[in-house]
């Protein structure tokens, strides 16, 4: 798989491979937009049946902002592993920073969040990037977050 190709759309099966999270703290459904290590769309289908509604908040459900913060590092980190080759084995991918986080708006269920990250550094196995976490177009969350791929 070439992970400099634009039109690939790598689902839920395939972030798998690349990244060790798994339900319910795997949280991203599909990336697109794929170029290289340069950048990406991560996607986040929120729904009711999320772990995390039952206690925030009960009776009016809002996705807590870590968790935004955790799905901008998974889909950067699911595009770090995917560039350094599919032969390579499963990445343990390591949350190093967060920087600049801003929240803007509520998510709630029935969005469709967006991970937009661009790449604004790397060093030999850390990256950093800027994300903004938009729902229909606005921007509802911010941030520069780092992360480390370590062998497995």
């Amino acid at each position: 798989m070439e992970a400099s190709n634009p039109g690939i759309v790598l689902d839920v099966a395939q972030i798998m491979n690349l990244l060790p999270h798994r339900y319910p703290f795997l949280l991203i459904d599909r990336i697109e937009q794929i170029h290289g290590d340069e950048s990406c769309v991560g996607i986040k289908n929120v729904t009711i049946n999320e772990p995390f509604f039952q206690g925030h908040f009960p009776g009016r459900p809002v996705m807590p902002g870590v968790l935004m913060l955790e799905g901008m590092a998974q889909a950067a980190g699911a595009i770090c592993a995917l560039s350094q080759g599919a032969d390579s084995p499963l990445q343990s991918v390591y949350f190093l920073t967060i920087d600049k986080a801003k929240f803007r708006k509520p998510v709630v269920p029935g969005d469709r969040l967006e991970y937009h990250m661009r790449r604004i550094n790397k060093r030999k196995t850390m990256w950093w990037f800027r994300g903004e976490a938009k729902v229909d177009g606005q921007i509802v969350c911010e941030a520069e977050v780092g992360a480390m791929i370590a062998k497995a």
